[in-house]
């Protein structure tokens, strides 16, 4: 009978860590998402610049091909 009875609870206890984990996992940070959001921004702020860039430095290398 002891047997069974620490089986059970050991299975309660293994149940209850397993809850605790799914609890701890379903929360979020928000400054972790707020940090993520900002880094993205910056990600297509640079890749906008870049490209941007890049079209003007075309333009210009054209202009003075044509022009010469």
């Amino acid at each position: 009978m002891d047997k069974h009875r620490n089986y059970i609870n050991t299975q309660k206890t293994a149940e209850e860590n397993n809850l605790r984990k799914l609890n701890y996992k379903n929360k979020v940070d928000i400054n972790v998402l707020l940090n993520r959001v900002r880094s993205d921004k910056k990600k297509e702020k640079l890749e906008s610049l870049l490209f941007f860039g890049f079209i003007s430095l075309a333009v210009i290398v054209t202009g003075v091909i044509v022009s010469l």
